[in-house]
């Protein structure tokens, strides 16, 4: 496995992974569950930080913006309508061999099994939603779906929120949420899975506007990538023909990053016009128009939709951070995370952990620190260097020690520690009561 191939691109993102609490595989202590993962500590939180700046730059930092937590589970008809049960499908082919099933339009010999070399049989269509039953009864009227996407709950309470908020046109609707796919073949990680999570947006407009917010929103999510830290020369936006689109969308763009196994989606920017209220309205007969009161006039809104994957974005991140160099006279791998979106901003530590007046003061300042910083971390275990390795490891951007010069030794040095940079090893001292003001300042 050659360095900085895909192959060890990979490798090194997963063992890193689940060596150091980010990532582990579904259910693992009984053989994993395929396209299903777990995140550990350091990876929850990597995960909510990502959700926050999400939140904060598209819901709450907007004034045209309202957030949603819409239910999972939803009347089947909501699926019927949009024309998910009919037509939410791939096409897969089965191994006459060795019974495996693939995605034909992912694999450039669609008569050859890319595992075996058998032959693969008729291509056919394989729905990927994921059926439930709900209530007492198992027939056909107890059928329901675990969401694909989480567009439609949004869309559904348009009306709901219209009548509650009265909100003028332009507006939109902001929701993070679980989605349900039956993958044929979930691969790559983290990159595609049977359960996934999505940060959307439902933006409404009047039909003549679409293309200024189209363009507002495409510039909103290159602001995005650059916030959490994904490396901006390996994102493509690519403009998508009619033949590829979806049958609701007349305009998409895809953003799609480098990823170690080719340059695949990220996010998606479609123009989904009218489509989803029309039907919706249809189907419900519910009147679900909008009426502008300044104008006079009474519409069905059309619809601008940002899509982002949050499982892509961890990934994109987690490839975007790893680095590899030398430090001293030996070689190091650690996280460049951005500070706003490490999951520990920094990690204190006494420079010797079986001196109890170190320790103490070390406990006081960790204390103080994490009353208005949360993700700061103890550190104790081994020597200093090895915690400095340790912490560079998982992305964290300081690393604050508490010597002898913090209790006196040194008067001029009394109550200042040593602050190290993740990136360049440099550290310096700093007044403990800077220290607050300092950290704040670089991660937000």
């Amino acid at each position: 496995m050659t360095k900085n191939s895909p192959a060890y691109m990979m490798e090194k993102i997963t063992s890193l992974s689940k060596r150091r609490g980010f990532i582990y595989q579904g259910s693992e202590i009984y053989g994993g569950l395929a396209g299903t993962y777990d995140y550990g500590p350091l990876g929850t939180a990597l995960k909510n930080n990502i959700k926050n700046i999400w939140w904060r730059m598209f819901v709450d930092g907007r004034d045209d913006m309202y957030g949603m937590d819409a239910s999972i589970l939803m009347n089947p008809n909501t699926w019927v309508t949009t024309g998910h049960v009919q037509g939410f499908a791939d096409p897969l082919s089965e191994c006459t061999k060795c019974k495996r099933r693939f995605r034909t339009d992912q694999i450039d010999d669609k008569t050859k099994c890319p595992e075996c070399g058998g032959e693969l049989g008729p291509e056919r269509q394989f729905n990927m939603m994921l059926k439930t039953q709900v209530g007492a009864m198992e027939d056909s009227s107890s059928i329901s779906y675990l969401r694909p996407e989480t567009a439609q709950g949004m869309f559904v309470n348009f009306k709901n929120v219209v009548d509650s908020f009265h909100p003028k046109m332009p507006f939109g609707l902001g929701q993070i949420g679980k989605a349900f796919r039956n993958e044929i073949t979930p691969r790559d990680f983290i990159f595609r899975l049977r359960e996934l999570e999505q940060m959307e947006v439902e933006y409404f407009v009047k039909e003549s506007d679409w293309q200024r917010a189209f363009e507002e929103w495409r510039v909103a999510m290159n602001t995005f990538i650059k916030a959490v830290g994904i490396d901006t020369t390996r994102v493509h936006e690519v403009e998508i023909g009619d033949a590829d689109r979806a049958h609701y969308s007349k305009r998409t763009i895809d953003f799609e990053f480098e990823y170690p196994f080719g340059q695949k989606e990220l996010y998606g920017l479609a123009y989904r016009t009218d489509f989803d209220l029309s039907r919706h309205s249809e189907a419900s007969k519910v009147d679900l128009s909008y009426r502008d009161e300044e104008a006079g006039e009474r519409f069905i809104p059309h619809c601008i939709e940002p899509s982002f994957g949050l499982d892509r974005t961890m990934l994109a991140v987690l490839l975007s951070a790893y680095t590899e160099d030398t430090m001293g006279d030996s070689p190091r791998e650690y996280l460049k995370f951005h500070p706003r979106v490490a999951p520990i901003k920094t990690a204190v530590s006494p420079l010797l952990k079986n001196k109890p007046e170190l320790v103490s003061k070390a406990r006081e300042v960790y204390t103080m620190l994490k009353k208005d910083i949360p993700q700061i971390m103890w550190d104790d275990n081994g020597n200093v260097g090895k915690r400095y390795r340790r912490q560079d490891e998982i992305g964290t951007p300081f690393c604050v020690t508490i010597d002898f010069d913090t209790l006196g030794e040194t008067p001029d040095l009394k109550d200042t520690v040593t602050i190290r940079d993740r990136d360049t090893g440099e550290q310096k001292r700093m007044l403990i009561g800077d220290l607050k003001s300092y950290i704040m300042e670089q991660i937000k």
